[in-house]
């Protein structure tokens, strides 16, 4: 499986990185994001937030499993890290099959009921502050994704 990186060199470089990659996201696309704590997962879906034209503080969902924000396309940002039945039906293909952008942190956790095509973004810590961001597309949609935001 093909896979692209980016070499993020801070928080500001991350807001960035992702507010680009919103400009090509449709309805209905999932995310995957990957990564220890502190990676930048929250971070990185604060850029999507902000290219989505969401205007509300973006926070993790770590207590609610999932937070709906409204831009240009909807935003369903869920934490699953808390999800102790991996199993249990929370409704997520309701906002995996729904009219806006799901973003999954810690979604290895809940593998079984994600879409066969999928976007994962696995955010590593190279140093405090540069972070590399490797891109796995699942699926011809968000092949085609990468190349376009790669290209």
């Amino acid at each position: 499986m093909k896979q692209y990186e980016y070499l993020s060199g801070g928080t500001c470089d991350t807001l960035e990185f992702s507010k680009q990659l919103s400009k090509f996201l449709k309805p209905g696309d999932v995310l995957a994001l990957e990564g220890d704590l502190g990676a930048g997962k929250t971070t990185f879906t604060k850029g999507l937030a902000e290219g989505l034209g969401i205007r509300k503080n973006v926070n993790s969902p770590t207590f609610t499993i999932i937070k709906e924000y409204h831009g240009r396309l909807p935003l369903y940002h869920m934490d699953v890290y808390r999800v102790e039945d991996a199993y249990e039906d929370l409704g997520f293909d309701e906002y995996f099959e729904g009219d806006g952008v799901t973003v999954v942190e810690w979604a290895h956790l809940i593998e079984e009921q994600l879409p066969s095509e999928i976007l994962t973004i696995s955010i590593y810590r190279e140093d405090n502050e540069k972070r590399r961001i490797v891109l796995q597309p699942k699926g011809k949609r968000y092949e085609e994704l990468c190349k376009e935001i790669f290209s």
